[in-house]
């Protein structure tokens, strides 16, 4: 696989990663507040290099500023410069165990005392039949797929056809009734991992598993290693504090919270009495807020602005107050992903999180007079990519008892500005449909799929497992197999 190195931006990487000096549009020096490196204290998250130029100046591009580089002409990603992104170092993205369903291929099976399992028909005919494909079975393992999810999966909460049977197909309904590893890499957010896998399994009808599932903040769960207490923003009825939670996260406060202390931070918020049943005040001019988490799009652009542009100006994230200068003294923002635009069921797409953070930007460069600092995670940033690799590797274990990575990753996305623009740069190949943001074309035009485009998220799995197991390879688990011929056609052999 092919690396995805700062050199492909035509950037050099940082030389190391704690508390760097950044240049704020020729304004002075300042400091972005990052975490200090994990070898000091915090072994349990790896560090990435943000890809990012020296120059934090993004003027020149404010009105796209959440649209990725071009592969024509590379232009940096959106990170301030120096920082890095922490990403967890288990494997396993997610606290949540895996999950477990009665109706599995094993989950029926007998057990005897003191002897083995008793395996299942299909599955002696399943492990016979890869016997006698050794070849395919191989290529089948060296492949893998990652899904993004709405635009190609679901529409919302309405069900994309194509989708169920692809995943049918990656699960075992093939020839070689082998499952074809996959993961599920999504710009989504606000809920726990837990539940939205529930979700998707009820739309999909297929079993889902937490350790093969990645949210734009499931990598952001490192960052409660590096701060105590800290505003969380986004998601519906701000479920993301549960979110925070479950990531470690030790002191959480939402701007309901802080609405809830005092009213007349948000003049124009008509504050329910069931929000302040579920708020958690307390004195915030006596608390120090250490750092600003946008989990997910906001449901109330003017009250979470309001709220975080105080923080941003404040005196080391303590409301009430005024930095005299709020460069050196500001707390640090991460935001779970760019994307400016996300499909749902309203047939043109509809402003994300990309929209909220370049609002915030050209706010606070207004009343500063210096560009913002801060940090994105999810598609198309290197640390997610790194993070996904983590993941896929532990799939494959689960499955096939084989930690590593697959050689060959087939991405299939819908938005070129995150799904592909970020494929391509890690050495993936990407697949673009049609059923999302991309409406275009032959292909998009500033970052073009490499392994091509196609009608929808099934037709891209079978033209890529085509490519790697054959053109004759059928997508159809035949019980009627005979395992010595090796012909889907003839009545099986086994007699049980």
């Amino acid at each position: 696989m092919a690396p995805y190195v700062d050199s492909d931006f035509g950037v050099d990487a940082p030389l190391s990663p704690p508390l760097h000096q950044v240049t704020s549009n020729g304004s002075g020096t300042g400091f972005m507040p990052i975490p200090t490196s994990p070898t000091q204290g915090h072994p349990g998250s790896i560090e990435v290099p943000a890809s990012r130029s020296s120059h934090a100046d993004v003027s020149a591009y404010m009105h796209n500023l959440s649209m990725s580089p071009s592969m024509r002409d590379r232009r940096p990603s959106r990170n301030s410069f120096g920082t890095s992104l922490p990403i967890p170092k288990s494997k396993r993205q997610s606290r949540l165990s895996s999950v477990t369903r009665p109706n599995d291929d094993d989950g029926d099976a007998q057990t005897r005392p003191g002897l083995a399992k008793i395996q299942s028909t299909r599955d002696l005919l399943v492990s016979q039949v890869q016997d006698m494909s050794g070849g395919k079975v191989k290529a089948a393992k060296d492949m893998a797929f990652v899904f993004d999810i709405d635009g190609v999966l679901v529409h919302g909460d309405r069900l994309i056809p194509e989708g169920r049977r692809a995943l049918e197909i990656l699960n075992g309904d093939n020839e070689l009734g082998i499952k074809i590893p996959h993961i599920f890499l999504t710009n989504g957010s606000g809920k726990p991992e837990a539940a939205r896998v529930r979700q998707l399994e009820g739309i999909l009808g297929q079993p889902i598993s937490t350790d093969q599932f990645i949210q734009s903040h499931t990598p952001m769960r490192a960052l409660a290693e590096y701060y105590g207490t800290v505003l969380v923003v986004g998601g519906e009825g701000y479920r993301c504090r549960e979110v925070a939670e479950q990531y470690g996260f030790r002191d959480i406060v939402v701007p309901n919270d802080i609405v809830a202390s005092d009213p007349t931070i948000a003049p124009y918020r008509v504050f329910t009495d069931e929000e302040r049943a579920s708020s958690r005040p307390r004195d915030f001019t006596k608390v120090n807020i250490e750092a600003i988490m946008v989990f997910s799009d906001s449901r109330d652009y003017a009250t979470d602005m309001q709220i975080i542009m105080d923080l941003l100006r404040s005196e080391d994230g303590r409301l009430g107050t005024v930095a005299k200068d709020p460069v050196s003294q500001r707390i640090p923002i991460y935001f779970s992903q760019g994307d400016m635009l996300c499909p749902t069921e309203h047939p043109i797409p509809r402003m994300s999180q990309g929209a909220f953070r370049i609002g915030l930007e050209a706010m606070y460069k207004s009343l500063t007079g210096v560009e913002l600092e801060r940090v994105v995670y999810g598609k198309p940033e290197l640390a997610t990519y790194k993070y996904a690799d983590e993941v896929m590797a532990s799939w494959m274990d689960q499955l096939h008892g084989d930690e590593r990575v697959p050689r060959n990753i087939y991405m299939v996305g819908d938005n070129p500005a995150s799904d592909i623009i970020g494929g391509n740069m890690y050495g993936w190949n990407t697949c673009l449909v049609r059923t999302g943001v991309f409406q275009g074309g032959d292909n998009d035009d500033e970052n073009p799929a490499n392994f091509g485009v196609f009608k929808n998220v099934l037709e891209a799995v079978q033209t890529a497992i085509r490519k790697e197991l054959g053109k004759g390879f059928n997508f159809k688990w035949d019980e009627r197999v005979n395992p010595i011929k090796h012909d889907a056609t003839i009545a099986s052999a086994i007699e049980v």
